[in-house]
């Protein structure tokens, strides 16, 4: 569905919910909402103001509301659990996944999140268990995002037995994808092997699933980052990942849907700090204390920046003999920064995901100069014919030129090592990588570009 058609949607919506009740509008509401597909209608809701977010969440049966809220972004969701029924989300909870109602409870203030699991425990006394099990691992680790909805058998069980277990149970397991074996599927236990649903289904009946099981299965601890076991599961081509304990019990699972959500906000995260704005974050924190979030990178870039300063100040006399260098400064100080800044993010990405290691830092650094050097060959030739054009004199197109070309240089060699350093230091690569490349680039850049004006100034004149 595209954007403007998810735009149409919320103003059907909208259109639908303004229609009085005695002319029609819940039958237009019902009309408008069905068929819809869940994750449409949460992004159609953005284009939507609370009220009628929530009026459309009051709408909707138990099933497709519960559904909707493990979709919802995280401000809606504080909005609907301060204005909705307690009750009803208690109800709500009681549908959903554990992964599902961590999620929609980390978005609620204490006390509402200990009135919403008083009155899970109620109702289902086992899942406000697992749900307060879960909230006990730290953020960001793999068990805070695992379920335990997984399927068990013991590796005596047969082909046969396995398929009817699978359908006497398959509402309450998340995935279907894979059969995990157990000593004692009743109990916590190891984990003695795993085996895919496909293999399930060519397997003799007869065969036990200890015979056909792969067992040395791929498996991630509870405390790992989450970050670890996305790449476990990239790296396998895992549709789920076994989690286990500090026993070496198997505890749950988390899947690959969790994972390409955790990724996707990893990854916005990342680009975010990396610019000097992450959003939820900021939102979280008083002014005062986005401020002093923020203002030591400042305070440290405008002292790194104050050499850039200094380097002009020195070569000031080159700048007033040739006038026209100050018009190319802007461009090679942006064009050497965007170098540096992309190549910041590529490797804040790559050390999240694991395909830049810190062992093996000489691979990403030669690879990124050598991308670096195509780029500032191609558009320092550019840049150096138009200022001959400008200028009328070729040895203002090599300065310029050669310029730009080792300024980018520059910018590609310390957009791939400062995160680096960053890391090693034991710092927030995608914080600080951003502002302290670009203000060390510029340093450099401009040194160079000047010295070499000064070094040809016989020929500029």
């Amino acid at each position: 569905m595209t954007a403007e058609i998810r735009l149409d949607v919320g103003e059907r919506l909208r259109v639908a919910l303004r229609q009085p009740y005695a002319q029609g509008g819940g039958a237009a509401l019902t009309a408008a909402l069905a068929r819809l597909h869940i994750a449409d209608l949460a992004e159609a809701m953005r284009n939507l103001a609370p009220p009628e977010g929530l009026a459309i969440f009051n709408w909707l049966d138990n099933e497709r509301a519960s559904d909707l809220l493990s979709e919802l972004e995280p401000d809606l969701v504080r909005y609907l659990l301060d204005n909705a029924p307690p009750l009803r989300i208690a109800e709500l909870l009681e549908l959903m996944e554990v992964d599902d109602v961590v999620d929609v409870v980390e978005e609620a203030s204490p006390e509402q999140a200990e009135e919403m699991l008083g009155h899970l425990a109620r109702r289902s006394p086992e899942d406000a268990d697992e749900v307060r099990d879960a909230l006990a691992y730290p953020d960001g680790t793999a068990g805070r995002l695992m379920t335990d909805a997984f399927l068990s058998v013991s590796p005596d069980s047969t082909v046969s037995q396995t398929l009817m277990r699978i359908r006497a149970s398959a509402s309450e397991i998340e995935t279907l994808t894979d059969i995990y074996v157990q000593a004692d599927p009743s109990v916590e236990g190891p984990l003695l092997g795993v085996l895919s649903l496909r293999d399930l289904i060519l397997a003799n009946p007869r065969q036990m699933m200890r015979e056909i099981m792969v067992d040395e299965p791929v498996t991630c601890t509870v405390d790992a980052d989450q970050s670890e076991a996305a790449r476990e599961i990239a790296k396998y081509d895992l549709y789920a990942l076994p989690i286990l304990d500090h026993r070496g019990y198997m505890v749950g699972i988390v899947t690959v849907d969790d994972m390409i959500d955790v990724l996707i906000e990893e990854f916005n995260e990342d680009y975010l700090k990396l610019v000097g704005s992450d959003a939820e974050e900021m939102d979280r924190r008083s002014p005062l204390q986005v401020a002093r979030l923020r203002l030591p990178w400042l305070l440290g870039t405008m002292g790194i920046e104050l050499f850039a300063g200094v380097v002009i100040a020195h070569f000031a006399n080159v700048l007033k003999e040739v006038v026209l260098l100050a018009s190319f400064m802007p461009v090679i100080s942006a064009i050497s920064g965007n170098v540096g800044l992309q190549a910041a993010a590529i490797v804040v990405r790559g050390l999240d995901t694991g395909h830049v290691k810190m062992n093996r830092w000489a691979r990403a650094v030669s690879k990124e100069l050598t991308a670096s050097l195509i780029m500032a060959t191609v558009c320092g030739i550019v840049l150096g014919l138009v200022a001959v054009g400008w200028s009328g004199k070729a040895s203002f197109g090599v300065v310029i030129g050669g310029a730009m070309t080792c300024s980018m240089l520059t910018a590609g060699f310390l957009g791939t090592v400062v995160p680096m350093l960053s890391k090693r230091a034991g710092f927030d690569p995608a914080a600080s990588a951003g502002p302290f490349e670009t203000a060390f680039q510029d340093v450099i850049g401009f040194a160079v570009f000047l010295w070499l004006a000064s070094m040809l100034m016989h020929w500029l004149k």
